[in-house]
């Protein structure tokens, strides 16, 4: 039979082996699970400022290709046809310089930061209303619900912008400014015309947003089990949803600047139409279904980079704001 003190001498052993390898694991979980959500002491202006840096990012990287989007989207409706991406660089630096593809960047500039702070801090806010933060699993029902209501929410601010924006970027644009161009369409079609596209851009929108943060969120557990800041991982998979979200939008994109430009049209048909059903009406009668895919290619180029750059900043803001808050 073993003495006393030899049976009472292995429990200490073997309580000293365990707390080296489990702690730190507990330890960094927690911190893991803090950085996704941000802490709870995180106040409203660090989800502002977190949510501004990565719409900025996101709107101003690939602005050109944005710009050859809106018109390669435009010429559904009549108009010079581009055959692809690089042809409609060509040539629009060819006929018009190289700064037409940066023309109205400053309305967008203007917009995305207090949108994409709204944007950002509705989502973090009703994510965590609904139980989007809840335990360490994946939550797609929540994740759609908080992004569909902080696109609503951000939209009613850039929709505007986004107006602005398009008429600029058309080609042979007479503004010489914003101001300009917010007068001139204030002045001949009134306060509506700046949200005429609204509900269509609610319908592009938030299904847009639902595939994007369900399919970031996915990616994002799939590809980093840890949960760990990894620029790398929100960059790729950021990019990845941006993709699948651009082209299964596509069709309403291409509604939504049919109606944001239809002002600049000498078309009666086209000025006159009034809604996403009398846009989609003509673009079908002149195009027939394909008219709906105009600018599918440089939507999703410039979508993937420019969402994998706002998912990145995104990350990279609340890392650094947890840590300074920590």
């Amino acid at each position: 039979m073993l003495p006393p003190d030899h049976d009472s001498a292995r429990p200490p052993a073997h309580d000293h082996a365990l707390p080296n390898p489990i702690v730190p694991v507990e330890e960094e979980d927690d911190d893991e699970f803090d950085y996704e959500a941000l802490p709870k002491n995180t106040t409203l202006a660090s989800n502002l400022i977190a949510g501004a840096f990565a719409g900025i990012m996101e709107h101003t990287v690939m602005y050109p290709v944005d710009a050859i989007k809106t018109r390669m989207q435009v010429v559904a409706i009549g108009g010079t046809s581009y055959t692809g991406i690089s042809n409609a660089i060509t040539r629009i630096s060819a006929n018009e310089g190289a700064r037409a593809l940066w023309r109205g960047i400053t309305s967008v500039a203007l917009g995305a930061g207090p949108a994409h702070a709204v944007y950002f801090s509705v989502y973090e806010y009703t994510k965590q209303v609904f139980g989007g933060n809840e335990g360490v699993g994946y939550h797609p029902i929540a994740t759609s619900f908080a992004g569909a209501c902080a696109t609503t929410a951000s939209d009613a601010l850039m929709n505007p912008f986004d107006v602005i924006k398009q008429r600029m970027q058309l080609a042979g644009s007479r503004f010489a400014n914003i101001g300009a161009c917010a007068s001139s369409i204030y002045r001949t079609e009134g306060f509506s015309a700046f949200y005429i596209s609204y509900p269509t851009t609610l319908m592009m929108n938030i299904p847009l947003t639902a595939i994007n943060f369900t399919s970031y969120e996915a990616l994002s557990k799939l590809m980093n089990p840890q949960r760990k800041y990894d620029p790398l991982t929100h960059c790729v998979a950021g990019g990845l949803a941006g993709a699948v979200a651009a082209a299964a939008t596509t069709p309403l994109d291409v509604i939504k600047t049919f109606l944001q430009t239809k002002g600049t049209s000498t078309d009666a048909e086209i000025r006159h139409s009034r809604s996403l059903v009398d846009a989609a009406r003509i673009i079908y009668k002149r195009e027939g279904a394909r008219g709906f895919m105009r600018g599918l290619k440089p939507r999703i180029v410039a979508n993937m980079p420019s969402t994998a750059i706002c998912w990145t900043s995104y990350e990279m803001a609340k890392f650094y704001l947890y840590k300074s808050s920590a």
